[in-house]
């Protein structure tokens, strides 16, 4: 098949194009050409500005994919710049489970968030905060181009050895280099997808008949407290938590997690969180005692000058 990935350079954008490569798929990769990729000549790429109509149209304009995948789609004026250049047999919106903001719950089905009855508002991602411009994605989707075979595929948080926000890392880090957090939701329970997971199932999309919104996640959900248990009893190292520590990552957040009985029903089933966690939470624990001992080693495992504990 011939298949566009918008963002492919990073993140689950590469697990993605790594997967489609293996599968056999002709991949083309649409990036604004700043970060390079490892993928030499296995695909074709095309520079575009992804919040620019112009741009995609000079680039898009006339072309034909069987599938293509966007995961820079953040309002419903981006949604609208591309299905109006590029022809397209399927498209695959990587879409996140912060649409269910603020009613979030355990084990949360689709049907909580209905982009076909919800209100279509025309924007651009600086116009809303995040939830609502990814909201709004959706319903231009389903609404405006409903013609076009299309899944919005919902991720919580995404997690990995290449996860650049460090987010989970921040914990291990301060745990492991006694640096002081202030945690407000310590009992929480969280839901996960790990970045080779989440880049696999959509990889799998690609040539099935599903069309709509569904739920991506690692089966199963953890106790952040659980998380900080663990790496202490790893370590030895007991957390610092204060009122006037650092704040933390997932600062904030309520329990939740996704409901996966949609994606059992099509034929997917997704690992257990825990088969992945732990065995990233060591490797979280290595690369912290790294940088405790001078080497500078961020949470992606690599040398990272002027980082300290």
């Amino acid at each position: 098949m011939k298949i566009l990935v918008i963002g492919g350079t990073q993140y689950v954008g590469v697990h993605l194009v790594r997967q489609l490569l293996a599968d056999g798929h002709e991949v083309t990769i649409a990036t604004r050409g700043k970060t390079k990729d490892n993928f030499t000549d296995t695909v074709s790429r095309i520079i575009i500005e992804r919040t620019d109509a112009t741009s995609i149209n000079r680039a898009l304009t006339q072309k034909h994919y069987d599938v293509v995948y966007d995961s820079q789609a953040y309002s419903s004026n981006e949604i609208k710049y591309l299905m109006d250049a590029v022809s397209c047999g399927r498209y695959i919106e990587t879409s996140t489970a912060s649409i269910y903001s603020p009613n979030f719950r355990i084990e949360q089905p689709e049907s909580d968030f209905d982009p076909v009855n919800y209100r279509l508002k025309w924007c651009s991602r600086d116009d809303f905060g995040y939830d609502e411009v990814k909201r709004q994605a959706e319903c231009a989707m389903f609404q405006i181009y409903s013609h076009i075979p299309s899944v919005a595929v919902r991720f919580p948080l995404i997690i990995g050895e290449d996860d650049y926000t460090n987010r989970l890392f921040f914990y291990i880090d301060h745990i492991v280099n006694a640096k002081p957090m202030h945690i407000d939701n310590l009992p929480i329970q969280m839901g996960f997808i790990m970045s080779h997971e989440a880049g696999k199932f959509l990889a799998w999309l690609a040539d099935k008949n599903f069309c709509g919104s569904i739920n991506a996640a690692n089966s199963g959900s953890v106790k952040l407290g659980d998380i900080i248990k663990y790496v202490e009893a790893k370590t030895g190292i007991e957390a610092i938590i204060l009122a006037d520590g650092e704040v933390a990552s997932f600062n904030g957040f309520p329990d939740y997690s996704l409901d996966l009985s949609k994606a059992r029903s099509i034929g997917y089933h997704f690992p257990q969180l825990d088969t992945h966690l732990y065995t990233l939470l060591d490797k979280y624990v290595e690369n912290a005692t790294a940088i405790q001992r001078g080497r500078g080693v961020g949470a992606g495992g690599k040398i990272a000058e002027g980082v300290c504990g």
